[in-house]
């Protein structure tokens, strides 16, 4: 019962140990906060001096005016503070000592109203300057830790407690206790209750903010973790599709999906099998990350949309995840492109990774596939298991890019291409026109 009235109150709880990425991004944040309550308070100082220096002044011919040297010891104070902040060396020990400062100085500010204005000591109680306590405390709830709005509201509080002793302690005759709310407004009077009802009031406003303050952080610690955990997600996925779950007006379900005449590309490095019987598994890691970075930079550069992975194979999409016009023509000039790099390349010990490609154009469904649990962003239909034959067609008619009828015409563009002939793909019983994308000479030499 108790866990649910906390959780109630404070929010859900988070895990009390977390990674290390995360409380970093988290510290970075709360630094990112000290600076901006450093600024705040370097803004108000300022302010206070500049009102200081206009406001007439009804103390003339007072020896004692402690307000300018307050101030600029406050200045000095705030602007080493946001240096330090700055520099990211706040120890916590130092930010618990200079919020008792920020309270002290404040305090002794309006102690000395009563030697300044030459008043008997209740005369402070009436300052309204009492009202910048609430700033103080308010603004520690820019930092997500409410340890110091709690102990910035217990300085108040216990700083106004020792103000109303001092005050009671030092009354002179014309400056008593009274019961009168009246006399106490218009007179050096002391209205107990009054003064106590400020103290419960700094309370309060501490314990609310403070309440404020766990909730903030609770929930700052799960968006941090959850925006870290997608980050890190993000990277098993291309940022397109990323960018579609996390704008989704609801969570993805299995079958969610998007009817659209796109572009697919297959690509398969020719006789990897036998490469990587001659690699060390490390050795054959590096060689395809250099692989898959070079080609990526060629897919990217196309509007091109890397939809999964598949050992040494790469399914691309074009006009799915990223909306493309022109996407039949890109494919094209995608795998041209791929032939290039793989033609001047060598990558892991120096060895040579000729790649085959199929490309097909049609109508077909991208969109979410699998259990409520896990899911799988991908392309499915005809025109991707064509794309997929054509790539493995490849071994037979010693090309390295085949292509539809239907992604020749839909490019538009006049590329060297070669019809192959009418084709029966394998799995299909309806044959295909096949066309070879020709790439140049010297380029189709290499990868050869």
């Amino acid at each position: 019962m108790w866990k649910k009235i906390l959780a109630f109150i404070f929010g859900e709880p988070v895990q009390p140990q977390l990674p290390e990425r995360v409380r970093l991004a988290i510290d970075d944040q709360q630094f990112q906060a000290e600076i901006l309550i450093g600024w705040v308070q370097l803004v108000l100082v300022v302010f206070f001096t500049a009102l200081y220096t206009i406001a007439p002044k009804t103390s003339e011919g007072t020896a004692f005016t402690p307000v300018p040297y307050a101030l600029a010891l406050y200045f000095l104070f705030t602007v080493m503070r946001l240096f330090l902040a700055y520099q990211r060396i706040l120890p916590r020990w130092f930010l618990m000592g200079s919020i008792v400062v920020d309270i002290g100085l404040l305090m002794v500010l309006m102690w000395s109203f009563h030697l300044q204005y030459e008043q008997p000591a209740p005369f402070y109680l009436k300052a309204p300057t009492l009202l910048y306590v609430f700033i103080f405390v308010s603004l520690r709830t820019l930092r997500y830790e409410s340890i110091y709005v709690i102990a910035a509201g217990t300085a108040a509080a216990v700083g106004w407690l020792v103000l109303v002793w001092y005050a009671v302690d030092n009354m002179t005759p014309e400056s008593g206790v009274t019961r009168d709310y009246v006399l106490y407004l218009t007179s050096n009077r002391i209205l107990i209750g009054a003064e106590v009802d400020k103290i419960i009031s700094i309370i309060l406003v501490t314990i609310v903010l403070s309440v404020a303050q766990v909730r903030a952080r609770r929930l700052l610690m799960r968006s941090v973790t959850d925006a870290t955990v997608a980050h890190d997600l993000s990277r098993f996925v291309s940022p397109e599709i990323a960018d579609q779950i996390t704008t989704a007006d609801h969570a993805i379900q299995p079958g969610d999906g998007e009817v659209k005449t796109a572009t697919i590309m297959f690509c398969d490095i020719e006789g990897f099998t036998g490469i990587s019987e001659r690699m060390a598994p490390a050795e054959l890691i590096q060689t395809l990350n250099e692989y898959f970075e070079a080609v990526s930079h060629v897919v990217d550069r196309h509007q091109g949309v890397i939809t999964q992975f598949q050992g040494d194979a790469m399914l691309i999409s074009f006009n799915t995840a990223r909306p493309d016009p022109d996407h039949a023509a890109n494919a094209v000039r995608t795998a041209i492109g791929i032939q290039r790099i793989v033609s001047r390349m060598r990558f892991g010990p120096g060895i040579v990774l000729p790649t085959r490609c199929g490309i097909n154009t049609g109508e077909l469904i991208s969109g979410a596939v699998g259990t409520r649990e896990r899911l799988l962003f991908t392309v499915f239909g005809d025109e991707v298991n064509i794309a997929a034959r054509l790539e493995q067609l490849n071994k037979e008619y010693g090309t390295y890019i085949l292509a539809t009828e239907q992604t020749i015409v839909a490019a538009g563009e006049t590329f060297a291409s070669r019809p192959i002939g009418n084709v029966t793909v394998r799995g299909r019983t309806t044959p295909v026109n096949v066309y070879t994308i020709e790439v140049p000479e010297a380029a189709a030499e290499s990868a050869s």
